[in-house]
This record gives C-alpha cells, sequence and structure tokens, in this order.
C-alpha cells in the first residue's frame, strides 16, 4: 500500500485544536497579504493522497482493457524505483510547501519570541510530528513501530535546520542547498558497492529485480546502500518484535537530509514570493523550475545519480523541486495574477486545515466506509457494476472527508501545531 504523505507543518499545523484567530504580527514586522494560491497547491496535493480510497488499481484491474483506467492507476501509484508518477509528486510537493511558509511566519515569531524561543519552538514543533508519524504508523501494532522514513517524521528531522537557515541570505541557502546534495552523495559514492554474491533476498529485493544497476549507480540499488546499512544499524536501537533488516519499499530515515534539500528550495521561493508581494515572480518561478528539472535528468543520463524518489537521491530533490516550481507558478497564475479563485475553494478547504485531513483520511478511513454501508445499503455502490463498486464508494468517503472539513472551515476550527 502506498505511503501516505504528510502535510506541511508551518501553515496548517498540530494536534490541538484552535478556533480563535492567530496572534496579531509584532507592530515592527510588516504583514502580508496571505498567498491564496499555496492554500490551494496544498489543498490539491493533500486531495491527491486523500484520493487513494478511490483505489483506482483495483478498478483498473476490473478493466484490463481500458488505457484511461490504467493511467489514472498508474498516476495514483508509486513508481517501482526510478522515475515518477504524478503520486510520486506528493510528498516533495508538502516537503517544499513547509519552506514556502517559513518566510511568512519567521520574521513574527522572532520578533515576538526571540531568536532562541522562536528555535525552541520550532524544536518542540518537529518533536511533534516526528511523534505523531511514528503514533499513526503503530496503529493496529502490538509495539511502537519506531519508524523514521514517513513524509511527517522526514519534515521533523530536518524543521529545526530550516529554521536556523530561514535566517541566512539566499545565496547561503543556494550554498547550503549545494553542500547538502553534493556532501550526500558523495557518502553514498563512498560506501562499498554490494559484491557480485551479495544475498538481496535477505533484504527483501529478488535477485532478477528489474532495476538492479550497474557502474557507479549501483551505490544506489535497493535495501545494499549506506542508507539502508544505517537503518540497519539505528532501527535496531529501538524496541522491536523482530530485528530490523530492510524497508520493503527502499524507504530510509536518512532520506530526512536531502528531504530538507527540498524544503530549502521552498524556504527559497517562499522568500522569492514574499519579497515580491503583491507582484507574482512567475518568470522567475518557471526558469528556475526548468533549470532544476534539467539538472536532475542531465545528472540522472549521465549515470551520476538516479532519480529514485524512494530514497530520496539528489537528482530525486533537483528533478522534483523543479516540477513543484512549476506547479507553484501554475497556481500563481491562475489564483493570484489572473484572479480565478472561486473554482478553487474545494481545494483550499482541505488547504488550510491539511493536518485536519491527513488525520481524518488516516483515522476515520474504515469507519466511514463501513457506516456508509450500513446506512445506505451494502450494495449501494454496486449499482454500476462490481468494477467500478471500489470506485462509488471511494468517492462517497472521500465526499465526507470533504464535508466534515468544509464544516470545521465555515466555524474556523483548524488543527495547528
Amino acid at each position: 500500500m502506498p505511503e501516505r504523505s504528510a502535510p506541511p507543518s508551518d501553515i496548517v499545523s498540530s494536534p490541538v485544536l484552535a478556533a480563535m484567530p492567530p496572534p496579531s504580527p509584532a507592530p515592527a514586522v510588516v504583514a502580508t497579504a496571505r498567498n491564496v494560491a499555496v492554500d490551494a497547491y496544498r489543498g490539491f496535493v493533500m486531495l491527491l493522497m486523500m484520493a487513494e480510497v478511490l483505489q483506482l488499481a483495483r478498478v483498473a484491474a476490473a478493466f484490463p482493457g481500458s488505457w484511461l483506467w490504467g493511467v489514472l492507476a498508474w498516476h495514483q501509484s508509486h513508481v517501482a524505483w526510478t522515475g515518477a508518477s504524478l503520486h510520486d509528486l506528493i510528498q516533495p510537493s508538502f516537503s517544499l510547501l513547509v519552506g514556502v511558509a517559513l518566510p511568512y511566519s519567521f520574521a513574527r515569531r522572532v520578533a515576538a519570541e526571540g531568536m532562541p524561543g522562536a528555535f525552541a519552538h520550532a524544536v518542540w514543533r518537529s518533536l511533534l510530528l516526528i511523534a505523531l508519524g511514528i503514533f499513526l504508523r503503530s496503529i493496529s501494532r502490538p509495539l511502537t513501530n519506531f519508524t523514521f522514513e514517513d513524509t511527517l517524521t522526514q519534515i521533523g528531522l530536518g524543521y529545526p535546520f530550516l529554521f536556523l537557515l530561514a535566517s541566512r541570505s539566499t545565496r547561503t541557502l543556494w550554498t547550503a542547498l549545494g553542500c547538502i546534495l553534493a556532501g550526500y552523495w558523495l557518502a553514498w559514492a563512498l560506501y562499498p558497492v554490494a559484491g557480485p554474491g551479495f544475498d538481496f533476498s535477505a533484504v527483501g529485493v529478488p535477485a532478477d529485480w528489474p532495476h538492479h544497476a550497474s557502474g557507479l549507480t549501483a551505490h544506489w540499488n535497493k535495501n545494499a546502500n549506506l542508507g539502508s546499512a544505517f537503518d540497519q544499524w539505528f532501527l535496531n536501537l529501538f524496541p522491536r518484535q523482530s530485528p530490523f533488516v530492510a524497508n520493503g519499499g527502499g524507504y530510509l530515515t536518512l532520506s530526512f537530509i536531502p528531504t530538507l534539500g527540498t524544503m530549502l528550495l521552498g524556504l527559497i521561493a517562499g522568500r522569492r514570493l514574499r519579497d515580491s508581494d503583491p507582484a507574482m515572480p512567475l518568470r522567475w518561478l518557471v526558469l528556475v523550475g526548468v533549470a532544476l528539472v534539467a539538472g536532475g535528468l542531465l545528472v540522472h543520463g549521465l549515470g551520476l545519480n538516479p532519480i529514485v524518489k524512494r530514497i530520496w537521491t539528489p537528482s530525486w530533490t533537483l528533478f522534483s523541486g523543479g516540477l513543484c516550481y512549476l506547479l507553484l507558478a501554475g497556481f500563481c497564475w491562475v489564483i493570484e495574477v489572473r484572479r480565478h479563485r472561486g473554482w478553487a475553494l474545494p481545494l483550499i478547504v482541505i488547504g488550510v486545515n491539511s493536518i485536519a485531513a491527513y488525520l481524518i483520511a488516516h483515522l476515520f478511513e474504515d469507519f466511514i466506509a463501513s457506516s456508509l454501508r450500513t446506512h445506505l445499503g451494502q450494495g449501494v455502490f454496486a449499482i454500476l457494476g462490481a468494477g467500478l463498486e471500489p470506485l462509488l464508494a471511494g468517492i462517497a468517503v472521500l465526499l465526507t472527508y470533504w464535508v466534515l472539513l468544509f464544516w470545521m472551515y465555515r466555524r474556523k476550527i483548524f488543527l495547528r501545531v
């Protein structure tokens, strides 16, 4: 089952119900208008995550001759290793949006609390995100599942470093990004490649797996790399039912380091958006986005580093970050420049309460689905045939999610960290 992606921690956050408006900024800090396009973009990627209930893979399996269902199902699944589907852009979008949001709150919080107090709050937010991620991953398990590769914990691990960097110049941010990606690439490139006698099946990878690489890119083979070696040590420091050997999807704790690079790209974009307000730096977003995509493809094409989301390679940071820039530019152009906002309300309702949306989707999916069948009839979703039953049931669940969020939106009830 594909992992769910988490909402950004800096715009809508937390386990605490808050119906009160945020405190007024300090007088010395100039307030800027809320960027509605950012809310809509966040709502869009959250909707993609919530839409997993549509179960398009099951629908496609029921209609094997349909290219349309096949394409839709492919884009609702994570690719096996290299490359990217639309679903693969959920996590980098949220990670980038954490950075985009930070310039809008950083100066206000530092002015109100001072840098030590503001950083302490950032650390507390980080710990909450990590704890929430572990809690959700531990549901229905006999022991706490200490895992750090999901989106919430990845954002939480990198957030204090992002906050410290928020006080630095934009040139320093680009330099830090380059150092993070280059240093991370070098560490992996220097780690020994699994030899010809390596038992891939022992780490959950078939020997005939079609994505095995050779040469330099073999340093990034699934579950035979620096990140998996780290997890085989680190995750076994925690109590577990059985010793940790490998993650079935190839996901890693250390991915938070290049994920920090994605958040830095967001911080750079957010600073540019805030400084340009009320104008929108669309040309800059598009040019930088195209350059990042081209850079990721070039590094991948030269065989220096594969584009793999599951282990968040440096080339993935560039490639996915560029695509996120282009998506952000698109939302800014339609909503902030062309002022077409009415259509975006369904997305904004989700985007401004993304932690609530995330928790609803994780905690209440089965309850809502079973309740709908109980009250509407067990066969109600099979009215168009068994093949479309998962889709109709998913649409009903998704609409229920949105109605709950709209009720909260109308009453100004938000979950914040």
